[in-house]
């Protein structure tokens, strides 16, 4: 066999290194996917818009650093609050006499020997399941001796609130609204799916009802707070100075569904829709508000009136999924994040100390560093071709076009740093959707769910027990908050 000439040695080199480049080139694309996808496992709901309920228990990373700061605040009870005490009580239902039977001396009887000491000690506990209140009413018919008419009494003659029950036509066997509110209670306050709450409300009350009764009161209680509470508490909501409006998907009737929040610290408003801006407007409370609303960065509520504040929380969650993504090569994100961190803080000291905005130094520091950062940003990406390069300069032009939406809780102190009040508001729909099987049955179904959160978590927040609420509603009517805040 000869050996190969130099022309043939050249074209043979020739081939190896387009091979060598052709493996170069592979391996940068897989070190490239292999980035996206580790930076995807490696997302959860402290880096990116995930809610905590995705995130897995068993394998969550341990957080090397945490966006909220700490409170200076030690674990358990807080200095002030009230705590629960179980001292004795001075009237106890019943009391049992522990007497010793004889003398531990000489082993002799104690009848009738002088009583030394007494220990008290006492046990709570439940009393058994007494059967059902049963009231019978018996409307009177009565014919007058005068012209012979007879005249039937009216059921609104009633006592003990059952006059709207025993009215209209139907069995003439009613649950009362206790056993209502305590249906609503249930299925709409405790979350639970429906055939345990009626397991449940046998069980504690001894109280039998069909399956189907207790679904069906979830729907009669939407209705009558559907022409009155939730026109009087949307009317409220838009003369509010600071609002909170966000949105979270719910699985109804084998598709999925939106459910928006419009709130504030002592009202809420739910409803279900799509996503668009048209079903935002649907609420009927966004549309005519004007004053600060407070909400993360979907464009859908870009069309609306108000003065707009975004929430930081969800942009520390966005600064993080890219800082942790390339520490080294994405300092500006830690430093934006630092920034943000800073000026919540001088807030909440300025707010402490009674003032209504922050020392005009203060505020033209903050605005020096969170300018910096995107000065960093903009030189460290700019030739980065990398997925996570791309998704770092979309958020600094986000940093940089949105500034007075970021930075609105920093020059106007009415203003709060996160919209956390909009998602604390609108949790129970996820709590409500996991409890039962990942979905709701109907869409209708959803939608009184939602009218009725808004009116539990309305009361809840005005200190009123939610179960007297329902109570209320199946008795005299809903009640209704008296004003915009207690101050008024």
């Amino acid at each position: 066999m000869s050996e190969p000439t130099y022309a043939e040695l050249l074209e043979r080199i020739e081939a190896l290194l387009v091979v060598v480049a052709e493996q170069a080139a592979t391996i940068v694309e897989l070190e490239l996917k292999v980035a996206v996808l580790e930076r995807r496992l490696g997302s959860d709901s402290s880096n990116s818009s995930r809610p905590p309920s995705s995130d897995a228990p068993w394998d969550k990373p341990a957080k090397p650093r945490s966006g909220r700061g700490r409170s200076g605040l030690r674990p358990g009870k807080q200095p002030g609050d009230p705590g629960m005490s179980r001292s004795l009580s001075g009237s106890p239902d019943r009391v049992v006499l522990i007497e010793p039977p004889t003398c531990c001396g000489c082993g002799s009887g104690l009848t009738g020997c002088t009583v030394t000491g007494v220990e008290r000690r006492q046990v709570v506990d439940l009393a058994p399941v007494p059967p059902p209140v049963i009231i019978e009413y018996q409307r009177i018919s009565q014919r007058c001796r005068r012209c012979g008419a007879a005249t039937a009494a009216s059921w609104s003659g009633a006592g003990d609130g059952h006059a709207e029950v025993l009215a209209g036509p139907g069995s003439p066997v009613r649950i009362g609204p206790a056993a209502l509110a305590a249906c609503a209670f249930l299925t709409c306050a405790q979350y639970l799916p429906v055939a345990r709450a009626t397991a449940l409300l046998h069980a504690l009350t001894g109280l039998r009802l069909a399956t189907g009764f207790v679904a069906g009161v979830r729907g009669r209680a939407a209705r009558k707070l559907t022409d009155t509470f939730l026109p009087y508490v949307k009317n409220l909501l838009t003369g509010a100075g600071v609002l909170h409006a966000d949105e979270t998907t719910a699985r109804a009737q084998g598709a999925l569904a939106y459910v928006h929040v419009a709130c504030t610290d002592y009202l809420t408003v739910m409803h279900v829709g799509d996503r668009s801006a048209a079903d935002i407007d649907a609420g009927g409370v966004l549309p005519a508000f004007t004053g600060v609303l407070v909400r993360d960065g979907y464009a859908g509520y870009d069309h609306l009136p108000a003065v707009h504040a975004w929430c930081a929380a969800h942009l520390l969650r966005d600064l993080r999924s890219v800082s942790d993504a390339d520490p080294q090569g994405q300092l500006w994100a830690i430093a934006m994040a630092d920034t943000l961190l800073s000026a919540h803080h001088a807030a909440g000291r300025a707010r402490g100390a009674g003032r209504d905005r922050l020392d005009p130094d203060i505020l033209s520091e903050l605005l020096n560093h969170y300018k910096g950062a995107l000065a960093k940003g903009r030189l460290d990406n700019t030739d980065g071709r990398s997925d996570l390069a791309d998704r770092a300069r979309t958020l600094i032009r986000r940093f940089s076009r949105y500034q007075d939406m970021i930075l609105r809780f920093a020059t106007d102190l009415t203003v709060p740093f996160t919209n956390n009040q909009a998602e604390r508001s609108i949790r129970p729909v996820k709590v409500q959707q996991r409890s039962s099987g990942g979905a709701w049955r109907t869409l209708t179904g959803l939608a009184d769910f939602a009218v009725i959160h808004s009116y539990l978590d309305t009361a809840a927040k005005w200190g009123k027990d939610r179960y007297q609420a329902l109570t209320e509603l199946f008795t005299t009517g809903p009640w209704l908050p008296p004003a915009l805040t207690p101050a008024e």
